[in-house]
């Protein structure tokens, strides 16, 4: 089963590069492809989640202390980093 990355990379092969998602599909290269490209961005997900972390100081303590500002500091956090994978490996 793919990750979410590896998901959002199949749907957009398929409904903007349809020519390549059946060329890849054909020669067998699509599981691989989208295994590659989710690994790929899961990890680089979790890195720019954790440097923005350390850079913005979301850490524990704040956890302990005032959880509301930690969960909406690191919802901004994923939102970012999510949306910088999308736009280097997943649609492009």
């Amino acid at each position: 089963m793919y990750n979410r990355f590896a998901e959002m990379r199949r749907r957009y092969l398929r409904e903007h590069r349809d020519g390549i998602y059946t060329g890849m599909l054909l020669t067998g290269k699509l599981d691989e492809h989208l295994k590659e490209i989710g690994d790929t961005a899961q990890e680089m997900f979790d890195q720019l989640a954790e440097q923005m972390k350390k850079a913005e100081g979301v850490t524990e303590r704040l956890k302990a202390e005032n959880q509301m500002e930690w969960v909406g500091r690191m919802n901004s956090i994923r939102s970012r980093a999510e949306e910088v994978v999308l736009s280097e490996l997943v649609y492009c």
